[in-house]
């Protein structure tokens, strides 16, 4: 087993999770009952658990004159798992916000965008030019 990531996070509406994950995102869906599912996000474990209501507010802050949210989770995919994951994600939503390009010409070079799910939380989908950069 390698390692991964896993975290559980509040669902408003279960039933539209799955269908957000599996049918506009593209990814499995793992074992699931009538209150929690499981998300398979390229290896890392997503468990959506439903609550009655919660409210759950972040701010923004700026990166490089962009506006990203506080609270978001996300990949770092290989370039053409990112780009793929672009393109069938603007197939069907015209909110992807912040396509770009963070530290250019630096370390850590990255491309970027956001998505926001069912639950309002934010996804990041990133890619790095080169890889051995990520923590750097």
């Amino acid at each position: 087993m390698h390692s991964c990531f896993h975290i559980s996070l509040p669902s408003k509406n279960l039933e539209e999770t799955i269908r957000y994950y599996k049918e506009d995102l593209g990814l499995e869906i793992g074992r699931t009952t009538e209150d929690w599912a499981d998300v398979n996000l390229f290896g890392n474990q997503i468990t959506f658990v439903t609550t009655m209501s919660y409210e759950f507010q972040y701010p923004f802050y700026s990166l490089e004159n962009n506006e990203i949210p506080t609270f978001h989770f996300g990949v770092v995919l290989e370039q053409e798992e990112w780009e793929d994951m672009y393109d069938r994600i603007n197939r069907w939503s015209i909110d992807t916000i912040i396509k770009t390009t963070f530290f250019e010409d630096k370390n850590g070079e990255q491309n970027s965008f956001f998505v926001q799910d069912p639950n309002n939380y934010f996804i990041e989908f990133k890619t790095f030019k080169r890889e051995n950069e990520i923590f750097i």
